[in-house]
């Protein structure tokens, strides 16, 4: 079993009428290498939930950026308590200190330094995550609505690198995901801060 660039569309078809379990346990059933990624930041616990339900052990990959707020400090840490997550954390080389002597704080989007930053923060650490653990499935949370880009994807798409990407609740709107986190009894982080996005229909820099 093996999605492709030809059978691609065919598959997302067959999977738009699954729920996201199923379409995470069908995906499961052929990976070699999964992995999830998350931000523990609004709805992330939903995906969490999900994936290890289907598969407990599956690592989970966190790009804490060092830019967090305390809450989604605290929510990282109830959740992998809750979840028993298999949790690798991936922070930059760079220190916030040495970054705001070279930057002057975060840098905003219009600066050239930008770039530079979120590759620090973000990229870099993203990469060396993909390196390790050498995925052949990547489960993400982003959906439908969220950016153009995300848009243009679908349940199931390709990185620019060849890479699956599985994306459960693509198709869910926020309130079906509130319904998910209360039904499961799982909390929902807010106050979350991305300094690479800085607008919330901004894209992120992993997805494109």
């Amino acid at each position: 079993m093996k999605v492709t660039s030809e059978t691609l569309a065919l598959y997302n078809e067959m999977l738009r009428s699954k729920s996201p379990k199923e379409i995470t346990a069908w995906v499961l059933d052929f990976a070699n290498s999964p992995i999830v990624t998350t931000n523990f930041g609004p709805f992330s616990a939903s995906m969490l939930n999900l994936v290890t339900s289907v598969k407990s052990d599956i690592p989970v990959i966190w790009c804490d950026t060092g830019y967090n707020t305390s809450h989604t400090y605290l929510h990282a840490k109830q959740m992998s308590k809750a979840l028993r997550l298999n949790l690798f954390t991936y922070v930059p080389l760079q220190t916030a200190s040495q970054r705001d002597a070279f930057f002057g704080g975060i840098p905003k989007i219009g600066d050239p330094n930008h770039k530079i930053f979120t590759k620090q923060v973000k990229l870099e650490p993203f990469r060396r995550a993909m390196k390790f653990h050498r995925p052949d499935v990547w489960f993400s949370n982003i959906r439908k609505g969220q950016t153009a880009w995300r848009d243009t994807l679908d349940i199931l798409s390709f990185t620019k690198d060849g890479l699956l990407k599985v994306s459960p609740f693509y198709n869910w709107s926020n309130d079906q995901l509130a319904e998910y986190l209360s039904k499961n009894n799982l909390p929902n982080e807010q106050k979350y801060f991305d300094p690479t996005k800085v607008l919330e229909n901004r894209e992120c820099g992993l997805h494109n």
